[in-house]
């Protein structure tokens, strides 16, 4: 039985066989969906590096109430004082466009 750790190196690899152009594309994604964001009140967008958007909450905003809501609207993201949305292969523009729409209503 393979190891998990070569479970993992094996879907590496075939990322990069097969989708390593397809990174620059989810990177765009992020920077869009950062862009949607900056300057709401009550927030701090980190600028991304890569896929992984932040979003840090200013004290008294609710972030397990954010992610609930959002996970209702179909957006997934994790956190309770800062905000992680990852966009990746399964995430069209289209799917970041819906994303800014419902956390600008949300946040």
């Amino acid at each position: 039985a393979m190891r998990q750790s070569g479970l993992l190196a094996a879907a590496a690899a075939y990322a990069l066989d097969h989708h390593i152009e397809r990174l620059a594309d989810d990177h765009a994604h992020a920077r869009r969906l950062a862009d949607g964001l900056a300057g709401l009140d009550g927030i701090t967008v980190v600028p991304p590096d890569t896929n992984i958007v932040f979003v840090d909450l200013a004290p008294g905003k609710d972030g397990r109430a954010i992610v609930q809501a959002a996970a209702e609207r179909g957006v997934r993201c994790t956190g309770l004082y800062r905000l992680r949305l990852v966009t990746h292969l399964d995430v069209s523009r289209d799917d970041v466009d819906h994303a800014v729409r419902v956390l600008r209503e949300i946040l």
